[in-house]
Formats: C-alpha cells, structure tokens, sequence
C-alpha cells in the first residue's frame, strides 16, 4: 500500500487551489505507486470561507474529508492533519509556520518562504528544534523536465557553464488593479523580486549553487538594479548579476510587472553547446539542446528537443507534493533535492538585491530582522 500523507491546507486562496486539484489526481497518472495524499482540513481566517473553498475546489470522496477551520491556530492544532501546505501572502509565511511547526506539523511553504534570511533561519531552527521537516514549495525543481535537464548539465557533454540568463516577467496592468493587490502591496512584499524572483533563480542554482564544483559556495559578487514603480514604491523591473568566479561563471537574472518574459527566457550557455528554454520558466514543457561544432563557436552542429507537455496530468504541483511525502515517510527533515540550505541561499540574495535597489519593506512586515 502506498504511504498516505494527510494534508491541512492554509490559506483557501488561488495558488491552494492549484496545489489541491494536482495532488488529488489520482498518482498513477504520473507513475506513482508509493506515495498518495488526502486533505483533511483547510484553514481560512473565516470558517465560511474555507467551507466555500471546499466545496468550489475538493470533490468526490474527498470532499468528506476535508473540514473547514476557521482560523490557522485550529488546522495547525488538528488531530488528523500530517502536514500542512502554506498559500498564504509570503509576508504571513513567517507567523504561519512558526504555529504549524509549534503544533509539530511538517510544512511546505510556498515560495518566497519568508520576507527575509533572518525569518527563514529561524524557522529553521524551529524545525531543528521540533524535528519536523520543512520545505519551500519550489514545484519547479521538481519537474520531469527539469530532472531531464539537470541530467544534460551533470552528463558534461555540453562542457561547462559560463553565461545563464533567465527571466520571469509579465504584464499586470499594474495602472489599473487595486493598490492592495500583491504585487503592487508593499505589505504584501509586493513587486517582481520576491514574487517572481524565485523563478530566474531557481535555475542558478541548478545550474551553479548545485555544482560539484562550487562545493555549495554563494556568489563572490551580488550586484543588484531595481526600477521601482512611483504607485507603491514596489519594484516593477529587476535585474541581479550573480558572479561565480571560482566557475568562471555569471547569471544574469531579471523579473518585472510591466512587460512580458521573451520567447526563449532561459538560456543557459556552456563552452561546448547551449540549452534553450521557452517561457514559462516555472513550468517549460520543453527545452531544446545545441552542441556547438568547436568549443565557443556559434556554429551548432546537432539539436535535439526534449519534449514533455504530453506526458504531464495536471499542472505540476503534485511532485514536490510526492517529494514531501517520500521524505516524511523515511524520517527525513529535509530533501536532497532542495534542502533547507537553497532557501537560505535564496534569501541572502534576495535581502542584498533590495538592499542595493533601495527597498525597504514596511515597519512590522518583517517578523524577524538580523
């Protein structure tokens, strides 16, 4: 039998929902046989509104399963939940963990996981202390594609790394929603750095962070730019060069709110070839290789597609789903895959950047400061 992880979801917004319907697909649509998930209860501020929820996005059986709370403090304390997803506004991150770890429940927390370094390594220390694993909801390290891809850069055969650029960047119309909208809230943590950030930078990470080489080594030179919008003072175009000299290495990182990603937003070029990505980086359904004629040349002599919309039910949330439940299952506290340290690297950079663009989130957002 497969081993069942009982899921709390909190926060019955948006990106939940998405979560939700994917790990209730039933596993063997992506061949899995060994892990499986329920969710048992849903938390809300209002009890209502986390019924509502239920009944909009939970059916079939498992909607008898699921119960409505209407505080996060009443899931966190729920008898029947095994771990708990967080959906909230990563300005909330913080003080939802620290009540879910505190009620010894595993968590995954959507990314960003905390507003900064000093937030997520206390929450680190928590789940040390409590012995509770924890994870930020990465999904996209988790992808087949992005498994194929990192097997392409581990293979060698494309040489080694030099340039990445990577962007994450859409049109939010920011004139015209609500000043209280996410992106534009500085409450919120608004802006494109810590809400689409990630993105560009999960794939540095991949691509240098998880290098044999590097032996986990952080940027020898964060350099950050920020253009900030005069509507909030949120940032609406960010570019971050991270510099691995030791790799002989660069990134160079982009997200805005005001324009759209290019075609091809994720190039990763090595000394012997180049691997193309289209846009959306958080979900490709393809990647392209190129292995040039001579070392450094633009001329390619063979391209091969690797493509994966057809073998993928759902969205793409359900793997890290599948990755926490392996984990709690052998007694891990972390995964091998984006373990608690990615966070950490994640957030330092992201604390510099808006400390060299200037942006300073409001009094009382950040929970924790160093």
């Amino acid at each position: 039998m497969p081993y069942t992880l009982r899921w709390g979801i909190m926060g019955a917004g948006w990106i939940s929902s998405c979560f939700v319907k994917d790990i209730l697909l039933d596993p063997s649509t992506r061949d899995v046989d060994d892990v499986a998930h329920k969710v048992t209860g849903v938390g809300s501020r209002d009890a209502k509104k986390a019924q509502e929820w239920i009944d909009k996005y939970i059916t079939g059986d498992a909607h008898g399963e699921a119960k409505a709370y209407g505080s996060y403090e009443e899931l966190a304390n729920a008898s029947d939940v095994d771990a708990i997803y967080i959906g909230t506004p990563h300005t909330h991150h913080y003080d939802c963990v620290v009540a879910s770890i505190n009620a010894g429940k595993h968590v995954l927390v959507e990314k960003p996981a905390t507003s900064n370094l000093a937030e997520w390594e206390a929450l680190v220390q928590i789940a040390k202390e409590k012995n509770v694993f924890l994870m930020e909801a990465m999904w996209t390290r988790f992808l087949p594609v992005t498994k194929a891809m990192k097997e392409v850069i581990a293979s060698g055969e494309l040489g080694e790394l030099r340039v990445l650029h990577a962007d994450l960047s859409g049109n939010f119309d920011i004139n015209t929603i609500p000043k209280t909208h996410r992106i534009l809230d500085p409450m919120l943590g608004g802006g494109g750095l810590l809400d689409l950030g990630p993105y560009p930078l999960i794939w540095a990470i991949l691509a240098l962070y998880e290098d044999p080489r590097n032996e986990k080594r952080h940027p020898t030179r964060i350099t950050g730019n920020m253009i900030k919008t005069k509507l909030t003072g949120v940032d609406s175009s960010t570019v971050f060069v991270l510099d691995f000299e030791h790799l002989e290495a660069q990134a160079i990182l982009s997200c805005g709110i005001t324009i759209s990603s290019p075609d091809n937003a994720l190039i990763m070029r090595f000394s012997n070839g180049n691997i193309i990505v289209p846009r959306p980086i958080y979900r490709p359904d393809s990647f392209k290789v190129q292995k040039l004629a001579k070392e450094g040349s633009n001329d390619v002599a063979e391209e091969k597609e690797y493509e994966f919309k057809s073998k993928l039910v759902g969205g793409g949330w359900h793997f890290q789903a599948d990755e926490v439940a392996r984990c709690v299952r052998d007694g891990k506290t972390e995964s091998d895959l984006w373990g608690l340290d990615k966070t950490s690297f994640e957030m330092k950079i992201f604390d510099e950047v808006r400390r060299q663009g200037g942006y300073v989130l409001p009094p009382g957002v950040e929970k924790v400061v160093a």
